[in-house]
């Protein structure tokens, strides 16, 4: 591609990354509450994020083909389409109040979401220097999580302010926001489609003939970004559920919590890479500090706030105990890695960048299965809060990616 940096894509990118952040985090409102007018426990609640993240392992190989037909521009506009589809899916789900139907909104909307993540990924990456790319990533990641921030409390707010004794009656104050919600997405296809987003274009490269496989900093780059984004997922998806495991209010907010550090996060990478941290010590060290906090997770107070009221008891915030103010400061490890490995994982690919794009798009599976089983572990044990400690895996992938594996040219080292 002929790297430009043009403020109206990157405009126009930022405002697709809203849309992303702003439907992805509404799960983690999602869960708590069809758990209660679906009956479920909390591992079936949990097949929530199972059927929105397993679209991009389903989808993703698909989604490259058509990208490769259509070009970057269609394929985000297309995303957007189907992404209104799955929105509006949600009004006979809510009239039904039947949990599948839920899921099968949820998938749709993750079959766009697959689209566009394949399409608009990539195209941040390549539209400037790659030694900066983390850096562009880290802007969008923030405007991504600012959604996330605002989408539990939005949810809450309108959802949950005419409570319904009835969960069937409760079910459809669903309605009306995801309406909105599709006429939103379908409006933005239009922008998308007629607007001045410039094409990719790539330059030759020595690798026409290589298949995608044959790139290890590729492959394994999917396999950490499948360990990161089920710890990511069980940190902002899973948070609502543990609140309400020990009782708390107001738990379909708390995914906010979570979503507020990883802006924090995002605005350090924004602002450090690469003028203080290369994107590969970044991704070392959001590694070791998520390890370090899983262990606060499994092993601090569910009843004291110290840690909490040290960090904002002067501000009114409703304050955390300290195992839940850990599992929300998981957003501040997780913001840099997927940033990070992106840029490291995309170079020199040249024509292969769609593929290498799905690839990793397909390892967002990770959300899918992870959460699952963490739920499975949670209610085998009947411990949720040292069901944490399985998130130490997922760290341990993404510090050997760090440390070793981005830097593999080819299978022999």
């Amino acid at each position: 591609m002929h790297r430009r940096s043009s403020l109206i894509p990157m405009l126009i990118i930022g405002a697709l990354f809203f849309i992303f952040g702003f439907v992805t985090w509404l799960n983690g409102s999602l869960i708590p509450f069809l758990k209660e007018i679906c009956s479920l426990n909390e591992f079936e609640a949990l097949f929530v994020t199972f059927a929105f993240y397993i679209a991009y392992t389903v989808m993703a190989l698909p989604m490259a083909f058509v990208l490769e037909k259509t070009g970057y521009k269609k394929g985000m506009a297309l995303g957007l389409v189907v992404m209104a589809v799955g929105a509006l899916l949600f009004i006979p789900a809510a009239q039904s109040a039947e949990f599948l139907v839920f899921l099968l909104a949820l998938f749709t909307l993750g079959t766009g979401l697959t689209i566009l993540q394949t399409a608009s990924n990539p195209y941040i990456v390549l539209i400037g220097p790659i030694e900066s790319a983390a850096m562009r990533i880290s802007i969008m990641g923030l405007i991504n999580k600012s959604a996330g921030v605002l989408a539990p409390l939005v949810f809450t707010a309108l959802i949950l302010a005419d409570i319904q004794p009835d969960p069937s009656l409760l079910a459809h104050e669903l309605i009306k926001p995801y309406a909105i919600m599709a006429a939103i997405l379908a409006a933005l296809a239009l922008f998308v489609y007629f607007s001045s987003l410039p094409e990719i274009e790539f330059e030759e490269d020595p690798y026409d003939d290589e298949n995608i496989f044959g790139f290890p900093r590729v492959v394994l780059g999917a396999v950490a970004l499948f360990f990161y984004v089920g710890i990511e997922v069980i940190a902002g998806d899973t948070i609502g559920l543990y609140a309400q495991s020990i009782g708390m209010e107001n738990a379909t907010a708390l995914t906010s919590y979570t979503m507020f550090f990883m802006v924090i996060g995002y605005i350090i990478g924004a602002v450090a890479i690469p003028k203080f941290l290369t994107q590969e010590k970044a991704l070392t060290l959001s590694a070791l500090f998520g390890i370090i906090l899983l262990f606060g997770v499994a092993f601090s107070s569910t009843s004291d706030t110290s840690f909490s009221e040290i960090l904002w008891g002067w501000s009114g915030v409703m304050l955390l105990p300290n195992s839940l103010l850990f599992v929300a400061l998981l957003g501040l490890a997780n913001a840099l890695v997927w940033p990070t490995i992106w840029p490291l994982a995309l170079e020199d690919l040249g024509k292969h960048t769609a593929k290498g794009s799905a690839l990793l798009i397909m390892s967002i599976a990770g959300g899918a299965l992870l959460p699952l089983a963490f739920g499975k572990t949670a209610q085998l044990t009947h411990n949720m809060q040292e069901a944490y400690l399985l998130g130490i895996i997922c760290y341990a992938v993404i510090l050997m990616y760090a440390l070793k594996w981005h830097k593999m040219k080819g299978w022999r080292g």
